[in-house]
């Protein structure tokens, strides 16, 4: 027997059949963390890094990325959102990224938050590599899930 959800009997990939399961309302909170030197998180704090505001378009990014996870992880199921948050606090050493994904539907959203919080973190070191190309990014993680059958789950921080 098999036990592995995203491969069949003959070892083929495939993508799980959730038709038969209830829509419930599903949440996920992913975050994570781009380490830079002191100047590059001044920049950013003020507007003056080399390309302009970093965290508008990095907002946009991430919501973008959340959007569009069903095309870039295989086997994702591409779903309709309901919403996407994406939000930053510059704090000691960087800038933290926590997203959050929600829906009412039959699978949930988790890589939806983490694809939203790695797309916006990545786009800050796009955005300011010209100043620091030595950032790191970093913790990338499922904060909390809500919904489904195996209800809330958060992580111990």
């Amino acid at each position: 027997m098999n036990d592995l959800t995203h491969i069949d009997s003959a070892g083929t990939a495939r993508m799980v059949d959730v038709g038969g399961k209830a829509d419930t309302h599903r949440v996920a909170i992913a975050r994570g963390f781009i380490r830079m030197c002191g100047a590059t998180l001044e920049a950013i704090r003020t507007g003056n890094a080399p390309k302009g505001d970093v965290l508008g378009p990095a907002r946009i990014a991430g919501i973008m990325a959340a959007k569009k996870t069903g095309d870039l992880i295989p086997l994702c199921h591409p779903l309709a959102l309901d919403a996407v948050n994406v939000d930053f606090a510059l704090i000691e050493g960087g800038i933290e990224c926590t997203a959050s994904a929600s829906l009412t539907g039959r699978t949930g959203v988790e890589m939806e938050a983490l694809t939203a919080v790695s797309l916006a973190l990545l786009t800050i070191y796009d955005m300011a590599k010209a100043l620091d190309k030595g950032m790191v990014i970093e913790a990338v993680r499922l904060i909390e899930k809500r919904g489904g059958k195996s209800g809330t789950w958060r992580a111990d921080e």
